[in-house]
């Protein structure tokens, strides 16, 4: 049940993981991972395009997004954090704008599929779940296995080291936002099969969740250090938190009191 509650979050943190280990940082996530889900419901119920289709559309809105964080960061060479800063609220405006602060419902079977659960020994499991776990197995295989995966831990530990001895540091972090994109656009689609709906007030605090997981799973905010699997760990470290509070009966908003407390307390720790 906790690993169905952080599909979301945890796929966003694959994302976050990856930019994060080139010493980088990615505010906007929440922000694109909702405007994605607009996207896709919208184009889907309103314009009455196929929903695989629809789907694609949303996953490209959130990779074009990561295409323009990775271009201003690599060509610009502005500080990541105020390229994803500027990006999360311009995200968020188009949402708003574009569904005009309403939610998308009466969505086609397709986009919910992966909320559906199947029996697994007694125990209800759901697609999303699966479809989590397939990609962390994915991205520690690459990260660990390939030459693109050492190269953005080489990118992370020292960017010009890693230039002088004939890597494209910028190929390599562009490439990373990119992918974060396309990890934000499958979080968009477990987020509107989960909740059955397109939410403008989605990814509200998915960011900061996300940073938590990563930097509690041992990946290093300073780059070139950690393991993605650990991420995951993370990211139910944060759904237990969360989960527990909720039992207790602690109002949300000292949750994302108690969330920020964590991450600053794991940095320290790093520090």
């Amino acid at each position: 049940l906790v690993l169905q509650q952080v599909a979301v979050v945890g796929v966003i943190a694959i994302g976050q993981t990856l930019v994060i280990l080139t010493a980088g940082i990615d505010l906007s996530c929440g922000m694109v991972m909702a405007l994605g889900g607009i996207v896709m419901t919208k184009f889907a119920v309103e314009l009455g395009m196929p929903a695989p289709l629809a789907v694609l559309c949303g996953i490209g809105v959130t990779t074009l997004f990561g295409l323009a964080n990775g271009l201003l960061v690599t060509k610009v060479k502005l500080p990541p954090f105020i390229v994803t800063l500027g990006t999360m609220n311009i995200a968020f405006a188009i949402t708003q704008l574009y569904s005009n602060s309403q939610t998308v419902t009466d969505l086609p079977g397709f986009m919910t599929v992966l909320g559906e659960t199947f029996s697994l020994g007694g125990t209800q499991v759901a697609w999303g779940t699966v479809l989590m776990i397939v990609l962390y197995g994915l991205a520690w295989f690459v990260l660990r296995e390939t030459a693109a995966g050492r190269h953005v831990y080489a990118v992370g530990n020292n960017p010009e080291a890693t230039r002088l001895i004939g890597i494209p540091t910028d190929r390599v972090l562009l490439g990373v936002y990119v992918l974060a994109g396309v990890f934000y656009g499958i979080a968009s689609l477990l987020s509107v099969a989960r909740t059955g709906v397109g939410d403008p007030n989605a990814g509200q605090t998915e960011n900061l969740d996300a940073i938590t997981a990563v930097v509690l799973g041992g990946t290093s905010l300073f780059g070139g250090r950690g393991v993605i699997l650990g991420t995951l760990v993370g990211a139910v470290v944060v759904g237990v938190l969360r989960n527990g509070l909720t039992l207790m009966g602690v109002a949300s908003v000292y949750q994302v009191l108690i969330t920020g407390i964590l991450v600053i307390a794991a940095v320290a720790v790093d520090q």
